[in-house]
């Protein structure tokens, strides 16, 4: 695999370090990231709490910094992601929560030149209407359009697999609310794993909605290790979706089945840094 990993396609990697070198505190992840031939990387929230202190927002901004790597992709504050919640966007009750946590997230962007915002929509919720979680992520989504437009950013939407109560399960679903949202910036996450796994024809994806994907990310499946590790065609999805149109990042996204360092053999050095 190692051999012909990248060979098809001339697409940019970046690095996502929530998931990949978390044996190291998150704060000297970006470092890592740069010794291993990085030069972009990307992160869930990377803070516990919806509204971090400044000292810690300074502490990040600095750590990315000073590592040399550009920052391509913020997930927004998605509650308590080792419990089981998947995003504020539809979560009545937690709007001002998730507005004040958004600004935040510019903040960090327009310091690190970040322009991809991942918004997890949100796992159903006992007692309320689905009608009415749909209704406010449609606002919020519209709101968070704005705001991204005015630091020339996107926002994603992302189909999820493993998370029963995330009604967001294929790429049909996803571009359903972004069909109602009716926003240019307001783009379709394409994780080929989690697209795979939840039974999408992930070659049908790229062929009819190359155009509206705004960001991609990859892991093999089964298992959702490195590349190789499983039975996808990743090479070739990557080479379909680049040959369609797609010039944006492609994010590691994966949970490595070693150590990090040892996991990203499958990818030459010369095509990680962009």
């Amino acid at each position: 695999m190692s051999e012909r990993t990248g060979a098809r396609h001339d697409l940019r990697y970046d690095i996502n370090l929530s998931m990949l070198f978390t044996e190291l505190p998150l704060l000297r992840r970006p470092a890592a990231a740069r010794a291993a031939g990085f030069t972009a990387i990307e992160f869930w929230w990377p803070f516990t709490v919806a509204v971090p202190a400044d000292a810690e927002v300074d502490a990040f901004v600095t750590a990315v910094n000073d590592a040399g790597v550009q920052l391509v992709g913020l997930n927004f504050f998605a509650g308590d992601m080792p419990a089981g919640d998947r995003g504020l966007v539809s979560w009545v009750g937690r709007e001002s929560e998730f507005r004040d946590s958004a600004d935040v997230a510019l903040g960090i962007a327009e310091r690190l030149g970040c322009r991809t915002f991942n918004a997890l929509y949100g796992n159903r919720l006992d007692g309320v209407e689905p009608a009415e979680q749909d209704e406010l992520a449609l606002s919020t989504l519209d709101q968070l359009a704005t705001a991204a437009a005015g630091q020339d950013g996107q926002v994603v939407l992302e189909p999820l697999s493993g998370a029963p109560r995330y009604p967001l399960l294929t790429a049909a679903d996803a571009l359903g609310v972004i069909d109602k949202v009716g926003r240019p910036n307001v783009t379709l996450l394409a994780d080929f794993y989690h697209l795979a796994v939840n039974g999408d024809d992930v070659a049908a994806v790229i062929a009819e909605h190359t155009g509206r994907i705004g960001h991609v990310q990859i892991a093999d499946a089964p298992g959702r290790g490195e590349p190789g590790s499983g039975e996808l065609d990743l090479d070739g999805h990557l080479a379909a979706v680049e040959a369609a149109g797609y010039t944006g990042w492609v994010g590691i996204e994966y949970k490595p089945t070693s150590d990090s360092e040892t996991s990203l053999a499958w990818l030459p050095r010369e095509r990680r840094a962009a």
